[in-house]
């Protein structure tokens, strides 16, 4: 019965999204069993479309997981975007600037480099949040905005391609692209590694048994022995060097170079998905497939059934009210009611 209830919310809100979405689109005039039907075909009934669904989908599910880390030790990762970014810059430049490494050597090089630089944005939300208190919601989202400017600033200047009209890095060497298997990208054989690794680690390990116990309750956390801050700092650089990593495999995987149009909201995509994954690893991997098979094969919805493209936007928008109103019902309920001991975990009752 608890798994059956852990799936109800998701698959309640993406029914009643989806029905939203084809009653607008009946009153544009257009066909959502059309629409719909080209949508699912196109996203993941060819090789091609595959293809295109799991390499949309490789980024957003591990910014997913980066998001489940910081639900999971009591932290709203709203961060996951700048994080994603300054790893995906930062991998850029790995990927053109050092030269001479093999394949075998460069592209690790340059995810490590893309997952550090993460953990650093996700550092400064963590030690403001234990140390000084500042909530981490509001940190990072002015993280966000800092990492896109300065982002900006550098592929548009020092790191800008020579000769390019537009803000962009020079196209990473071949010793850095990470390849396909059987047409489908390397990228998104990594994410599910990561999420059975975050699985496990929450699963088996003494780590997740922290992260657990400081989100659902930081004193009883603490009276057990267990460094509050230090793991609250520790959360949030797991969730910033996840989400980094996110994002160099985005940079050698799909796009080649850096670019900030094409990282434009991947890491909030991944909050959604972390949000109907009810904040389980293992789902994390269905929930970006089913986004980046939206997101892929929006535009064919387009032009095969006239509807606006907007509308997977707007899909997308009603799943994640719908999956959130209980939370915050819930947490609302809990505040009003004073006999009632509230905890701050993911899950807590």
């Amino acid at each position: 019965m608890r798994f059956i209830r852990a799936w109800i919310t998701p698959l309640i809100a993406l029914f009643i999204a989806f029905a939203i979405g084809a009653i607008l689109m009946i009153t544009q005039g257009s066909d959502p069993v059309k629409a719909y039907q080209s949508l699912f075909t196109t996203a993941f009934s060819t090789q091609e479309g595959l293809a295109k669904t799991f390499g949309k989908a490789t980024p957003l599910a591990i910014s997913g997981l980066a998001v489940v880390i910081g639900l999971r030790a009591g932290l709203f990762n709203i961060g996951a975007q700048g994080q994603l970014i300054s790893g995906a810059l930062a991998a850029a430049w790995a990927g053109y600037a050092i030269t001479g490494l093999p394949m075998i050597a460069h592209v690790p090089l340059c995810l490590l480099i893309g997952g550090f630089f993460g953990s650093i944005v996700g550092y400064i939300a963590g030690a403001l949040k234990a140390y000084r208190g500042i909530h981490e919601v509001i940190t990072t989202i002015m993280l966000n905005s800092i990492v896109l400017q300065f982002a900006e600033y550098l592929s548009n200047g020092p790191l800008k391609e020579e000769g390019s009209i537009i803000a962009r890095t020079p196209e990473v060497l071949d010793t850095a692209k990470i390849g396909s298997v059987a047409g489908l990208p390397i990228g998104f054989f990594l994410s599910g590694l990561l999420a059975l690794g975050v699985w496990w680690i929450f699963k088996k390990t003494t780590t997740g048994f922290r992260f657990e116990t400081v989100g659902k309750n930081k004193n009883a956390a603490w009276y057990a022995g267990i460094a509050v801050k230090r793991n609250t700092v520790f959360a949030m650089v797991a969730c910033g060097a996840l989400a980094g990593f996110g994002g160099a495999v985005e940079t050698l995987g799909v796009v080649g170079k850096f670019e900030p149009a094409f990282n434009q909201g991947l890491g909030f995509d991944g909050i959604t998905i972390a949000l109907l994954a009810r904040a389980n690893p293992l789902a994390v991997i269905p929930g970006a497939i089913l986004f980046g098979g939206m997101r892929g094969a929006g535009p064919t919805m387009q032009f095969s059934a006239g509807v606006s493209p907007e509308i997977i936007d707007l899909i997308l928008a009603i799943v994640l009210f719908f999956v959130t109103a209980p939370i915050i019902s819930r947490i609302l309920k809990l505040k009003n009611d004073t006999t009632t001991q509230v905890t701050s975990g993911w899950g807590s009752n």
